[in-house]
């Protein structure tokens, strides 16, 4: 078995990600990094380079070559885009979703121009949260709702979700 960790970007994918594989003695992966090794690049010089559509290519191949058992999987922001790597995700994994608002989310991205965002220029920062949340709520096995509580505390509420 597997966790996956969707949602938008700064929603504490990888901070809770890395919490939770040690509460259930799981190894712990990261597809962007996974992505800027495959790449030798960051992911923002790969969205500068080659533009978003690229690193969500890269993205959906890094996801749809997990062939992994007993890890936390945090993935990129973007990972939802790609039907491929979300069913390939749900049939390795249990996926939950880390729901913030958008507040939260544009409180804690601050300045996000070098994060790398698989996003059209032209398309707004509250469009891509408004477009994203819908494909999360799809594909989410469940979801935690993941503000007003330290990592810790969210990868304890995820563990005894998952294992019930």
């Amino acid at each position: 078995m597997n966790v996956s960790l969707i949602g938008m970007p700064s929603s504490g994918k990888s901070s809770v990600g890395v919490i939770l594989a040690k509460l259930l003695e799981f190894d712990f992966l990261d597809t962007d990094i996974l992505i800027q090794k495959k790449s030798g690049m960051s992911l923002q010089s790969i969205v500068d380079r080659m533009g978003y559509l690229k690193l969500r290519e890269i993205e959906e191949s890094v996801v749809l070559s997990l062939d992994v058992d007993g890890y936390v999987i945090a993935t990129g922001g973007s990972v939802v885009y790609s039907e491929l790597a979300m069913r390939h995700l749900k049939s390795l994994s249990k996926v939950v979703y880390l729901k913030i608002t958008y507040p939260e989310m544009l409180r804690r991205l601050g300045d996000y121009t070098e994060r790398g965002l698989a996003k059209p220029k032209e398309q707004s920062i509250l469009e891509l949260y408004r477009e994203r949340a819908k494909l999360y709520e799809k594909y989410a096995d469940f979801t935690i709702f993941n503000e007003g509580m330290s990592a810790s505390e969210a990868a304890l509420m995820i563990k005894d979700t998952i294992m019930g």
